[in-house]
Parts: C-alpha cells; structure tokens; sequence
C-alpha cells in the first residue's frame, strides 16, 4: 500500500541538522501522523507519500519546507508566569506559550524576575533538516480519524 491521503502512517526516524544529531524515535514507539493534513511539516509529508511499509529512506527538507525562515524581528516581551515548561528560565531554553493558535514554542533570550525576553521563532527555523526515515506501519485512516484531523491511539492524538 502507497502512502496517500487519510491514511495513518507510523515511521521511526532520526532528525538531524548537519552532523547535529536534534533527535530520534529509536528505542521509542514510532511517530505516528494522518497522512494529507499538515500533521508533519510540508516537506517531510511530501517525501512520505508514494511510499510503503518497510521504505527506509533519507531526506533533506529545505527550512522552508520545514518550519520557515528565520525572522530576526520576532521577538517579544512576555510575563514569566505565561511561560510554560521549568520553573527557573535561562538564555536559550525552550519554553511553551498557550496562544489563541494554541500551544507554540518560544526560545528564551533574556530572562528576568517577572518577565522575559522571548524569540518567537520556532527553534529550528532557518534550519535545513535532514530524516533518516523507516517506514513501519500504514492503514487506512478511521472515520473519526479523518473527522478530527489527526490520529487516534498509540503514537497518535488521545482524546
């Protein structure tokens, strides 16, 4: 079975920026996304579809295929208590920020008693990614799958 629209697809991969190993599902249950509805990032649900269960592959998606370029002028001062994700920030952690286009990821430039400097970038814009991809795993999405947008169970969303 190709990979096509509405179908659930699970693959393990390795994620990496040049020699920069950012991460990998090994040892992990595998990823798991509904193929055709921006659950990954363009780029990589592009390289995924045509193939079958058992394809190992490698692929190199250009930032803007990715998460975008880099905007220098992307950052913002926000209250401490409306970061997410430690409890003590310092320059360059990751926080999570609940915005009216739900959750987003936000790089910590300067950290104060109340509040923060923060670039809005996503943490890997400007960056070409490079998957190492296996295939494991793909169905035909359910009904309710398909309704929501995503997929449901192991790998997938939970309701």
């Amino acid at each position: 079975m190709s990979i096509a629209d509405n179908q659930v697809v699970q693959f393990h991969y390795t994620l990496r920026h040049g020699e920069e190993l950012i991460e990998t599902s090994a040892g992990k249950d595998p990823a798991t996304y509904l193929h055709g509805h921006g659950n990954v990032i363009p780029g990589l649900e592009k390289a995924m579809e045509g193939k079958a269960v058992g394809d190992e592959f490698e692929v190199t998606v250009a930032c803007a295929d990715a998460y975008g370029e880099r905007h220098e002028d992307r950052t913002q001062q926000m209250p401490i208590k409306h970061l997410q994700g430690a409890k003590r920030w310092k320059t360059g952690m990751v926080a999570m920020v609940k915005t009216d286009q739900g959750m987003r990821q936000v790089t910590i430039i300067k950290a104060g008693l109340k509040h923060a400097t923060v670039d809005l970038n996503h943490p890997l814009s400007g960056k070409d990614l490079t998957f190492n991809i296996q295939i494991v795993d793909a169905r035909e999405g359910t009904n309710d799958e398909i309704a929501h947008g995503h997929s449901h169970g192991v790998g997938g969303h939970h309701h």
